[in-house]
């Protein structure tokens, strides 16, 4: 009997010890207190033989290699000393051990059964953890992840035995773990065998080449670590594919000393620990490696043409942009009553092909160089310009594709459609290995503050052109001289030209009035925008960038061009008193160098920062300036962009009112006749639709300047543009970093406000201040 209940419990089936075998045969010869100690051995007996059968199961199909290694280590170790304990009972009941041997050689039932007490519920635990890994999810199968999390909530159950087996399976699983990790952070390779289980996926429409998959990711890796094996993982891709063509980069060989930063791990992983070891791999390859392959001073001048250009730091490119973009739609819409959209609520859609848009940059670009020229200097930053920056229509899923990974509200943006009244988008085509350090969501985001920017400049100059239309504000024709002046035929001359001149200044009053106020409104909301925000942030960035910010010193400013001194004296009238700063440039700077010269970094300790530093930095540099700006608040972005709409439209009619007068002046004075047109109905029409749009204008202007006073006194929102600047990812990622970024606190929604003061233009009509 006893031989039986060992050869059941070391795995092999015992027709004695089945379910019913053991009710049938055993109620005439045992006591029930015997029958409840063999039902004990049966079910140790059956959890044995379920757990070699179900291991051997997982062993050879399961698709996770973290889970065939806990499998494994359950009957390699578990399973192993069981079967060590039943030899050492069998051996002690051959020694007649006093311990289980009795009188007259008498082994109880009690005692053998007693020797297994502590395994049954060992065995019933391991029972569970092999049907956790078999279990399957949504997914499919049980990812590692899973079950090392589970296993590190089985650690704190209180029982010392169960802690024990959590603890060495926890061990196991993790060892694994970091075999896959070892693999990727050390040579930047996927695992081919289980890479459906390993949290960095192959995903070749993400930014790297590769994401992070958070269901495969354990629980124990914070945010900022999955950050740095990323980049680390990704930076190591690179480096392979380059290193068979440019030997200065260097092989992946010395990487395999930082394994010993692996080795000194213990487990169960701590998180601290872990993330000390993956920073240090991370600082170990941006000095060695990385320095060569992305040196700092690309970063730098990659983020200098992005403020130029993107930012609109040189205001000759939004100039140039915006004149060509107007002439494209002149020349598309060349007859007048092609012009007639302001009947509907939107702007009409023209049909405008991707050739011509990239034309309309391409004569930009032609029109910078040609006031380059006149300096005899090559501008490098703006070659670089030329090639990298694109000008292209916005498709819905390009949009959507470009955002998939960052969780930024600026990615669909309707500020786009304004410079062609089509979707339009400038876009950055970001060589390798830039693209380490500028995401394409990155690049979205600098695209929709861009067309948001450039919105805005493109109305105020659009506004400020109708000052010149000479026929609008002067005396056009003008009378006539003596001495015919002084003849009948003359003076009758002159009193027709003057009523005619008086009728259309009283009819122009409102307009020129409203437009004033316009051009007031966006000239100080594009200097507070430019000044305040965007310049203010830049030069706080720069200064941490290049290692010479520290706190109440200002990095230097930039030099700019005798365009841009140009651009910044048509606002001198309207623009704040900022000191010494201008929105464009510096007093005194005519001329902008050939090639820029930055900042040697390496005088400065605190320049020393790795790419993924950087790369963080500037991802909070960008989401405060997108917050500073307001274009994370559609209360606010929604009825500018309707303002500037219907400024758009008014601008419109304006042009057509004239080019109505100047028809009918050649038809009294000169007796041109149309006779395909009615031009005094089209006159009536015309005044009346700009007196509509007078007074949208005047509406738009109040209702942006009640979001802005409703801003001002909401506390959620200063709230947080008060925290913005610490994200909890990067935040976590930069906490032991004494020279760590943190966006400078710049603009206030109550400044924009003190200057945007109308008086009582508000309370009273469009016109009142004629009478």
């Amino acid at each position: 009997m006893l031989h039986e209940i060992l050869l059941s419990l070391s795995g092999h089936p015992s027709p004695l010890l089945r379910e019913g075998r053991l009710a049938e045969t055993a109620q005439p010869i045992l006591s029930p207190p015997e029958r409840d100690l063999l039902k004990t051995a049966a079910h140790l007996s059956e959890l044995h033989r379920s757990l070699i059968k179900t291991t051997a199961q997982i062993n050879a199909s399961h698709g996770s290699v973290i889970c065939r290694a806990v499998s494994n280590a359950i009957g390699s170790i578990h399973l192993a000393a069981f079967q060590r304990k039943i030899l050492e009972v069998e051996s002690s009941i051959l020694r007649k051990d006093a311990a289980l041997v009795g009188a007259y050689d008498i082994v109880p039932l009690t005692a053998v059964v007693g020797e297994f007490s502590d395994w049954t519920m060992r065995m019933e635990w391991l029972w569970d953890i092999v049907q956790f890994m078999l279990k399957k999810d949504k997914s499919g199968s049980r990812a590692g992840s899973q079950l090392m999390n589970k296993l590190r909530s089985e650690i704190q159950t209180g029982y010392a035995d169960i802690e024990e087996a959590a603890l060495s399976l926890a061990r196991v699983a993790e060892t694994a773990w970091l075999k896959q990790v070892s693999a990727w952070v050390l040579y930047g390779r996927v695992p081919s065998f289980g890479a459906q289980d390993f949290f960095i996926q192959v995903d070749t429409e993400s930014d790297y080449g590769f994401r992070v998959d958070q269901k495969l990711l354990p629980a124990f890796v914070n945010a900022s670590t999955v950050s740095s094996m990323l980049f680390i993982g990704t930076s190591l891709n690179h480096v392979r594919s380059r290193a068979g063509s440019e030997s200065s980069v260097g092989g992946l060989s010395h990487l395999s000393s930082q394994l010993q930063e692996l080795s000194k791990l213990t487990f169960p992983l701590d998180t601290a620990a872990f993330s000390r070891a993956i920073t240090s791999i991370r600082q170990y390859l941006s000095q060695t490696t990385l320095q060569k392959l992305l040196p700092r001073d690309k970063v730098v001048e990659m983020l200098h043409l992005l403020r130029e250009f993107f930012l609109l730091g040189r205001g000759e490119f939004a100039m140039a942009l915006t004149q060509q973009a107007d002439e494209k739609l002149r020349n598309r819409w060349h007859r007048a009553d092609n012009l007639a959209y302001e009947k509907r609520d939107k702007l009409s859609t023209a049909v405008v092909k991707e050739g011509e848009v990239a034309a309309v940059l391409t004569r930009a670009w032609a029109v910078l160089a040609s006031m380059q020229s006149e300096h005899a200097e090559e501008d490098e930053e703006l070659e670089r310009a030329r090639d990298l920056i694109q000008l292209n229509l916005s498709m819905s899923s390009t949009t959507n594709s470009t955002s998939k990974n960052d969780n930024s509200p600026t990615d669909i943006t309707p500020f786009g459609n304004l410079l062609f009244s089509v979707p339009v988008i400038m876009s950055l085509h970001v060589h390798s290995p830039l693209d380490l350090f500028l995401s394409t969501a990155d690049v979205a985001t600098y695209s929709s503050v861009n067309a948001y920017l450039l919105s805005i400049r493109r109305a105020h100059l659009r506004l400020t052109d109708l000052w010149k239309i000479t026929s609008l504000r002067r005396h056009h024709p003008a009378p006539p001289r003596p001495p015919f002046s002084l003849k009948k035929a003359g003076q009758k001359k002159t009193r027709t030209l003057r009523d005619r001149w008086q009728d259309r200044s009283l009819t122009m009053r409102s307009t020129w009035t409203t437009s004033s106020a316009a051009i007031f409104f966006l000239a100080e909301t594009e200097a507070y925008l430019q000044v305040e925000i965007v310049e203010g942030l830049w030069a706080h960035f720069e200064g941490w960038l290049i290692g010479t910010e520290t706190p109440g010193s200002r990095p230097p400013t930039r030099p700019s061009t005798s365009h841009q001194q140009h651009a910044a004296n048509s606002y001198e009238d309207q623009q704040p008193d900022v000191g010494d700063d201008d929105l464009w440039l510096e007093d005194g700077q005519t001329t902008r160098p050939a090639s820029r010269q930055y900042p040697q970094p390496g005088l400065n300790s605190a320049a020393h920062r790795d790419p993924q530093t950087l790369s963080v930095a500037h991802r909070m540099y960008l989401g405060a300036l997108t917050r500073r700006l307001l274009l994370t608040q559609p209360t606010f972005t929604d009825p500018l962009y309707s303002l500037l709409v219907h400024i758009d439209r008014l601008v419109a009619l304006v042009h057509r009112l004239q080019g109505i007068w100047t028809a009918l002046d050649l038809e009294a004075d000169e007796g041109v006749v149309d006779a395909f047109s009615n031009l005094e109905a089209e006159e009536t029409e015309i005044k009346a639709h700009i007196g509509q749009m007078e007074n949208k204008v005047k509406k738009g202007v109040e209702d942006v300047v009640g979001v802005l006073r409703n801003l001002s006194i909401d506390s959620k929102f200063l709230a947080e543009m008060e925290g913005e600047e610490l994200y909890s990812d990067a935040q976590e990622f930069l906490d032991d970093d004494p020279g760590r970024y943190i966006p400078k606190r710049v603009g206030g929604v109550d400044r924009l406000l003190m200057k945007l003061d109308f008086g009582g233009w508000f309370n009273s009509g469009v016109g009142a201040e004629d009478n």
